[in-house]
């Protein structure tokens, strides 16, 4: 039994699969995941040949420690922005081996929400060396922490799989 539904369980065997094909790695950047998207990819068999690493970056200070997120940005846009997740798919991707890099920013409450940044919004990029960046602003709204987490997995998986024309 997993520990993830098996609608994302499916999304993830796909991508090993798919990569394992192609010899492609990937890495994550998360926030509001905490891991969850690494732990999905990592429950299916083989994945070490596909998965390289991933960073969980749940404080500004490891955003800009780990993944080279200017303190500009984060002072002027957030930690919840489009630019922040820009910068952290580029450094996930450029700290480290991978092919393909996804990263995931925002409020999944039940707290810590505004007018402007709501509980349930999301912010995920995803990147390749050989292609462009891929940014998606996601209203999930306040369904829920578990339930926001769950459908930021779902998402960002499915940017990898567009990403690499899966």
């Amino acid at each position: 039994m997993s520990l993830f539904p098996s609608d994302i369980m499916s999304q993830a065997e796909a991508i090993v699969r798919a990569f394992t094909s192609a010899g492609l790695m990937i890495s994550t950047a998360e926030s509001c995941t905490g891991g969850l998207i690494a732990g999905a990819l990592t429950e299916i068999p083989g994945s070490s040949a596909v998965v390289d690493r991933g960073f969980v970056t749940y404080t500004n200070t490891a955003k800009m420690e780990m993944l080279g997120v200017q303190e500009t940005t984060l002072a002027r846009y957030g930690a919840v922005s489009e630019e922040t997740a820009r910068q952290m798919v580029h450094g996930a991707l450029f700290r480290s081996r991978a092919d393909i890099a996804v990263a995931v920013t925002g409020v999944a409450g039940p707290g810590g929400g505004s007018a402007e940044k709501p509980v349930g919004l999301v912010h995920l990029a995803a990147k390749s060396r050989t292609s462009g960046l891929a940014h998606q602003r996601m209203l999930y709204g306040d369904i829920g922490r578990d339930q926001v987490r769950l459908a930021t997995v779902r998402t960002a998986l499915e940017m990898i799989r567009q990403l690499a024309q899966l």
